[in-house]
């Protein structure tokens, strides 16, 4: 019997993020006039790091649990009894796959050994999902999701499941998703270069100002709330309310300290914890009790609007120097291979979950 499960849609979304990671930056293809599988039979390579090694084997582990999980939740009898072999197979056919395109890729090598360690990180990850499932888990947690939240909660538990993943790429305002609009304009600006259309990009009569410490506190404020609302959306206990409150204020917390110390270093984890980004979460937690008992289509409108008013704020601030230089680090060093992944995230997560917010509030829904 097939059963509703979020592990679809996200093993479709990391597969994405997946190919995304693995063909980052998409520039200077190139055929090197021998077989893109050459890899497949070249010596071991001398230069390695425990860093890559275990990044290999991470990478792929969610992967094949998602694969694994879904065959298990949504496939028959035969099907679930072979979800190991089948999400290990499919792991090791997207990493054949992404490794042999990185052959025409100048700033990506293929390795053997990124093959094998990610075949390894999806059975893994696979056998994870296969024992859970045998002891019972799964269906506890199944049985928890039906009683915490609506039938059709999937969509709002992907996006709350990949906000903390979001937040670990280094914004310009701490919790502050989806700030754009610079960067936006000045790609505009490279692609239309020496194109009459370059004259129809709107000129800007004042330039960005950086964010006042009031601004900056509405942004961490509603950074906060705008995952509470969405959870809130699919809710209904007061109480289990309350208890998810708590516990996005401390992922939200321990997510932007996580991304600080793989930014600046751990000595520098709690650097973004200025004054009003303190004052902005403590604002947070008593406001977001006082909307426990708010009907839940009444929070997906005030979702909207909290989403509308901090994208309207960020993306009128520019971005630092120095923040530009902690992108350099993202981008040109050994997180290369996350870099374009988490920063589209950070980038669209809260369009997504503003269409996605519409879409619902748009339909009729009983009980809201």
């Amino acid at each position: 019997m097939t059963q509703k499960t979020s592990a679809w849609p996200l093993a479709l979304s990391y597969t994405a993020l997946i190919v995304y990671a693995s063909l980052y930056p998409f520039s200077d293809w190139r055929d090197q006039g021998i077989v893109p599988w050459f890899y497949l039979t070249a010596p071991l390579p001398k230069y390695w790091t425990w860093f890559d090694l275990v990044c290999n084997v991470l990478g792929y582990a969610p992967l094949g649990f998602l694969y694994a999980l879904s065959s298990l939740r949504s496939g028959g009898p035969r099907r679930s009894a072979h979800a190991v072999l089948l999400a290990s197979t499919a792991c090791g056919l997207l990493s054949f796959a992404m490794e042999t395109l990185q052959s025409y890729l100048p700033v990506r090598v293929p390795s053997n050994v990124d093959l094998t360690l990610n075949l390894l990180g999806g059975w893994l990850g696979a056998v994870t999902a296969f024992s859970l499932e045998k002891l019972g888990a799964i269906d506890h947690w199944s049985r928890i999701r039906a009683h915490w939240f609506v039938d059709d909660a999937r969509g709002a538990l992907v996006l709350l499941a990949l906000w903390p993943v979001a937040l670990l790429f280094p914004t310009p305002v701490p919790l502050g998703l989806g700030q754009v609009m610079e960067r936006l304009e000045a790609a505009l600006g490279d692609a239309l270069q020496g194109t009459p259309f370059l004259a129809w990009l709107p000129v800007r009569e004042v330039e960005l100002q950086p964010l006042l410490p009031s601004e900056g506190l509405l942004c961490a404020m509603l950074g906060v709330l705008i995952p509470c609302l969405l959870g809130y959306c699919i809710m209904h206990s007061k109480t289990r309310r309350a208890l998810f409150l708590i516990a996005t204020i401390a992922v939200g917390i321990c997510a932007t300290a996580l991304s600080d110390a793989l930014s600046y270093g751990p000595s520098h984890a709690w650097g973004w914890f200025s004054l009003p980004v303190q004052v902005g979460l403590g604002v947070a937690f008593p406001v977001g009790l006082a909307l426990l008992a708010m009907p839940r289509r009444a929070c997906a409108a005030l979702l909207l609007v909290a989403l509308a008013v901090q994208l309207g704020v960020l993306n009128q601030a520019p971005a630092s120097a120095y923040f530009s230089q902690t992108l350099q680090t993202w981008e040109q060093g050994r997180f290369i291979r996350f870099h374009g992944v988490i920063q589209w995230m950070g980038w669209l997560w809260p369009y997504v979950t503003l269409v996605y917010v519409l879409v619902r509030v748009s339909r009729r829904e009983p009980g809201t």
